[in-house]
């Protein structure tokens, strides 16, 4: 029996640890330090630069719609044609009397010819030839009349033809062939441009009063300041513009004041009426240290990370954090420039102290796949 417990107990000391399990494999990364500018998110909407209600400017019945409903149209494109009959035959009859007008002129004019030959000859009265002479004169006008008469009735025929009156994407037709059209009044179609697009977004007071303190300061601009835009069923801000316009006062009953931006759109991926996510760039430049949000823990009111420490061992740090900038978030407090921070498998990390075995990747990675860490090992 001596000789089993001794044999027990050196088996023991030869095998220190023995059934112990192995340190969690993590992923850790250096505390990411560079320059970088603060933005501001708001909500906003899509909205078109130029918007066109197409009415006719004649009445009559619609005689041929020329276009495909839904497709991008050019500039002078032919969309509706409306029966141009009545308008052919009212400048006819206009070009008539025009005519009629000259011969009539003409008449007044060789009559007051001879009566100038005819008064310096004392042939004829002085009230006969100021007659005379008040025809010509009549005859004129009754000419520029009916030149302003045809004039009138060649835009009235012309009018017959709706062509855009801009370059953009056309809707549907609201009238089609052997409808009545009245003029002014009777909504044809609509027609947006597509390229470029505005956003339309609402900013606070706060906001607006530290944009113009960092206007003030020479931080940035009033205006032409960069903006990021996302679409609802986009990952962050991929479209890019400036701002171009705000307004001139802020409404009293909500405290924002409003903003445009005005953005590419040679893809067409932004249409009128979507909504958008608005990022502004609030702030000047500024030196960051940055991490991956994946990392921050809380304890109640607390946030904190781990850090990798001495012979590898998970150390917690708590932190102060700021807003998220370009998918990392700031940290204003806490860690230092050097610290390799747990960031995928900290879940793993169950208190301070305990050992880890690090794999080293670069701040905002993806985790690596299981089979690159064996390929690690």
């Amino acid at each position: 029996m001596i000789a089993v417990v001794v044999s027990a107990c050196g088996s023991s000391e030869a095998a220190p640890g023995a059934g112990m399990p192995p340190p969690p494999e993590v992923s850790v990364a250096t505390v990411l330090s560079k320059s970088v500018h603060q933005w501001d998110t708001f909500n906003g909407r899509v909205t078109a630069v130029e918007s066109v209600e197409l009415r006719p400017r004649v009445s009559g019945y619609v005689q041929r719609v020329a276009f495909d409903e839904g497709q991008e149209v050019k500039k002078g494109e032919l969309l509706f044609v409306i029966d141009p009959r009545p308008y052919r035959a009212a400048l006819d009859k206009a070009q008539a009397q025009l005519q009629r007008a000259r011969a009539e002129a003409k008449l007044a004019q060789a009559q007051d010819a001879r009566a100038q030959a005819l008064i310096e000859a004392k042939a004829i009265s002085r009230e006969e030839f100021e007659t005379r002479k008040a025809a010509t004169a009549q005859g004129d006008a009754g000419v520029r009349a009916a030149e302003a008469a045809v004039a009138a009735a060649a835009l009235d025929l012309q009018f017959t033809q709706v062509r855009a009156p801009i370059n953009g994407r056309i809707g549907r037709a609201m009238v089609t062939e052997g409808n009545l059209a009245q003029a002014d009044a009777t909504l044809l179609t609509t027609l947006v441009s597509q390229d470029p697009m505005y956003v339309y977004f609402e900013s606070d007071e706060q906001t607006y009063l530290r944009y113009g303190e960092l206007a003030r300061k020479g931080e940035r601009t009033r205006s032409s300041n960069p903006v990021r835009v996302g679409l609802a069923n986009e990952t962050g801000f991929p479209h890019e513009g400036t701002v171009d316009f705000v307004d001139n006062q802020v409404d009293p009953a909500t405290g924002t004041i409003r903003a445009r931006a005005v953005l590419p759109n040679a893809d067409r991926s932004l249409t009128p009426g979507l909504f958008a996510r608005v990022q502004v760039q609030g702030s000047g430049e500024f030196k960051a240290m940055l991490i991956d949000d994946k990392a921050v823990l809380t304890d109640q009111d607390r946030k904190y990370v781990y850090v990798l420490g001495a012979d590898n061992k998970a150390v917690r740090k708590d932190v102060q954090l700021g807003r998220m900038i370009d998918g990392l978030r700031v940290v204003e407090s806490g860690l230092g420039p050097k610290d390799k921070v747990i960031v995928h498998g900290v879940q793993k990390v169950f208190m301070p102290g305990m050992p880890v075995a690090p794999k080293t990747i670069a701040m905002g990675a993806d985790a690596p796949a299981p089979e690159q860490q064996v390929a690690m090992k």
